[in-house]
């Protein structure tokens, strides 16, 4: 009682007199900017989503070379362009098995059956296997039943595009090579050299060199180059063959063309085999107009096109940020000077810089057409960053952190990067960063226009799987499809991920509660 008097007479005496005051330790660790900034871009689901998205590009950019059969600089084959994709662990489930639909008329349909009926074992062979043998290569997916057209009798059918090649002739192999082909289709049991046709039962037309091309017979009926007379079109079952034998009625597996050279007709998809150590054509996303893999080259074209677009993202940021910073702390006649000079740079066409640069360095061998390119952009690309960094420079220059910082001694390069150039992160990394697609989509314009080419043995990019596949848009879309989704995906990722760089690298929502 006689406590609580004293403290009601005095108000101010001490609370804890006797007792032993610290400071409490921090439960929390802290968080540093680039922590914060980490922890706040998480937040944003679509930004994150957009980096996935960019991240699986770059792997499928980095394995698919490595684990493919297939290279980017390779030449191609020939016999199999503008093919539809075949994958064999996929064509199971009928995703990528190599058809396409066709119209089949009686006489298409026919050659296609002649294709599938192959080769059957023949009495006096010196190269033979069980009868029968190549029905395993059967042509047609499915066959619809027969209808009437226009007069015309038609069957819709599932081709397999990689069988409907069919027989191929070569010529120039030497009697080494010929055994080891012999060699090779005995140990696999899949056979490789087929018997020759003899031309004169055939009334040879200007398109004679196509194997699998429709002939009539000097008798008037209809047969295939690849050796089985049809008589009727419901008796496929009865075709004759129209092999090359000898005077002994032997079949022919090959000619003599030249000293010690040999001409032989073969099944071409054993012979891709042999020539690739037993390995299938397996082509994921189809080839293109020289027998080239699409899916590698894809795999190339996305990592030069975003070497391409970070590469001058990284120069062109750099140089912007210095020159804008400038321009935006010191202002008055330096920044006049600085703005008049920028806006000559920029008021120079693009397309006609480029073309400057494909002439001068491209053409002439003084630059690599990468390193040409890269410096195209580079040459005005910079004002654009550089533009934005000044106007923010101009936002926070007076503010009273930075004036505090000027009376307390900053030089003006501390205050410049310590204290300015942070606040204007967000902004400038979401546009610049944007600037990675746009310049993807530009070096595809130059290229379609023919201006710059990155065609260049391994050397490929987006922009140059899109000028090649434009002339098959419609007729073999396989070809344009795929740069064009990756194209579309990078520009909404970056997007997505430039707006969460933005937020995250904003100094002013740091230590935000959401």
């Amino acid at each position: 009682m006689e406590q609580q008097e004293k403290e009601r007479k005095n108000p101010f005496a001490f609370a804890q007199k006797d007792a032993k005051l610290t400071d409490l330790k921090f439960d929390t660790k802290p968080v540093g900017y680039f922590k914060d900034a980490w922890l706040r871009f998480k937040k944003s689901k679509a930004a994150v989503v957009g980096a996935v998205i960019i991240i699986l590009i770059v792997l499928y950019a980095i394995f698919t070379p490595v684990f493919s059969s297939h290279s980017s600089g390779e030449n191609g084959d020939g016999n199999y362009k503008l093919m539809v994709p075949y994958n064999e662990p996929l064509s199971h489930i009928n995703i990528a098995d190599g058809t396409y639909s066709k119209k089949c008329n009686p006489k298409a349909y026919l050659s296609l059956s002649a294709i599938s009926i192959g080769y059957e074992d023949h009495d006096g062979s010196s190269i033979s296997l069980e009868k029968g043998q190549a029905s395993q290569f059967n042509v047609f997916k499915s066959v619809s039943e027969p209808y009437t057209s226009s007069g015309t009798v038609y069957r819709d059918c599932k081709v397999q595009a990689y069988y409907e090649k069919g027989f191929v002739y070569m010529d120039g192999i030497t009697e080494d090579a010929f055994n080891a082909m012999v060699d090779w289709q005995t140990k696999n049991n899949a056979q490789i050299i087929y018997p020759m046709v003899d031309d004169t039962l055939l009334e040879i037309s200007s398109q004679a060199s196509n194997a699998n091309i429709f002939f009539q017979t000097k008798s008037g009926y209809p047969i295939d180059q690849n050796g089985a007379k049809i008589t009727e079109l419901a008796k496929l079952g009865e075709m004759k063959d129209a092999y090359l034998r000898d005077s002994s009625g032997t079949v022919q597996f090959w000619e003599a063309k030249a000293s010690n050279q040999r001409y032989i007709r073969v099944w071409y998809w054993n012979y891709y085999r042999y020539m690739n150590n037993g390995a299938i054509p397996n082509y994921l996303l189809g080839t293109d107009d020289l027998g080239r893999d699409i899916a590698v080259r894809l795999a190339s074209g996305i990592g030069l096109s975003l070497l391409l677009g970070v590469s001058t993202f990284i120069v062109n940021f750099t140089i912007g940020a210095i020159y804008g910073a400038i321009e935006g702390y010191y202002g008055g006649v330096t920044d006049l000077i600085m703005e008049r000079i920028s806006d000559i740079l920029a008021d120079i066409p693009f397309i006609v810089l480029a073309s400057i640069v494909n002439i001068q360095l491209i053409s002439t061998n003084k630059m690599s057409p990468f390193g040409a390119i890269v410096f195209a952009f580079v040459l005005t690309g910079w004002i654009g960053p550089a533009y934005r960094l000044r106007t923010q420079f101009y936002r926070f220059k007076n503010q009273e952190y930075v004036l505090a910082a000027r009376t307390l001694g900053a030089s003006d390069a501390r205050i410049m990067w310590k204290h300015i150039f942070p606040n204007t992160l967000g902004t400038i990394i979401t546009a610049s960063v944007l600037t990675i697609p746009g310049t993807i989509f530009t070096e595809s314009m130059l290229s379609y226009l023919n201006i710059i080419n990155l065609n260049q043995g391994s050397i490929t990019s987006l922009g140059t799987i899109l000028a090649t596949g434009q002339q098959y848009m419609t007729t073999y879309p396989h070809i344009i499809v795929p740069p064009c989704i990756i194209i579309s995906l990078l520009m909404i990722s970056f997007n997505l991920f430039g707006n969460g760089l933005r937020d995250a690298f904003n100094p002013s929502l740091r230590g935000a509660e959401e």
